[in-house]
């Protein structure tokens, strides 16, 4: 019985795997087909297009996935999304960004609601959260198999216009202004670097520690935001346990 239960076990972790894998796919997707109904399919005359299929590519999302969601696009689907954002607080006055790509904002006001105020947050007016957060290009590369130390990344960066470099055993973590994502991103493969993560994203000028009592009731809330079919990013200001605090 341990052996079946081992592979049930197993199994189990790669069915939670590959489902997650696959939302990923599909929100990728949608991002994709606005991109291309917004701007065209030729990821070179449209740098928006291009942004979200480095992420596609950093995701190993299969190259018929992309193609799906392109000739979708291009094949005049008149589906409507709508990009919102809303904003709320968890424990300790954690800020909570939540972006999303909703065809109904009702629905998605209402269910991003429910996931943030049934596990003790409370929702929040506009501008009330999104004041703390920076937009930045941010970029991860894997150290593994790579014959660069610090100082010849940190080099690397700088020379490529970035903002700042933080390294830790297993990655470089490269951030940006936005405005400059295109230029460091095109410099830093020029020399060969090869991303893991490729993206804009938002970082906490500040980060607020999780209260201990409530780290697993704020991981079931963001599980649950994330789990959303129509919301595609969430950013928060908390610090977990195993983080340094921003500054």
């Amino acid at each position: 019985m341990s052996g079946h239960s081992k592979w049930h076990n197993i199994q189990g972790r790669k069915n939670a795997q590959d489902a997650k894998r696959g939302k990923i796919f599909q929100k990728i997707s949608r991002e994709l087909f606005m991109a291309a109904k917004q701007g065209g399919s030729d990821p070179d005359n449209n740098p928006s297009l291009r942004l979200v299929m480095d992420k596609a590519r950093a995701a190993n999302m299969p190259k018929d996935n992309i193609k799906r969601a392109l000739d979708k696009a291009e094949g005049g689907d008149t589906t409507q999304y709508d990009e919102v954002q809303y904003e709320g607080y968890g424990p300790a006055g954690i800020g909570v960004l939540v972006e999303a790509l909703t065809d109904n904002k009702n629905r998605t006001s209402s269910d991003v609601r429910v996931a943030i105020t049934r596990h003790g947050g409370t929702m929040a007016g506009a501008g009330a959260v999104s004041y703390m957060f920076n937009s930045k290009g941010y970029f991860v590369i894997n150290r593994e198999g790579l014959d660069v130390d610090e100082d010849q990344m940190l080099e690397a960066v700088l020379e490529a216009g970035a903002e700042d470099l933080q390294t830790s055993d297993d990655e470089f973590e490269i951030y940006t202004d936005p405005k400059d994502f295109a230029a460091v991103r095109d410099a830093l493969e020029s020399q060969g670097f090869h991303f893991t993560t490729s993206e804009l994203t938002m970082v906490p000028e500040n980060t607020v520690p999780i209260p201990e009592d409530k780290l697993e009731t704020f991981q079931n809330m963001i599980d649950a935001l994330e789990d959303n079919d129509d919301v595609q990013n969430v950013y928060t200001s908390a610090q977990w346990p195993d983080e340094a605090p921003a500054n």
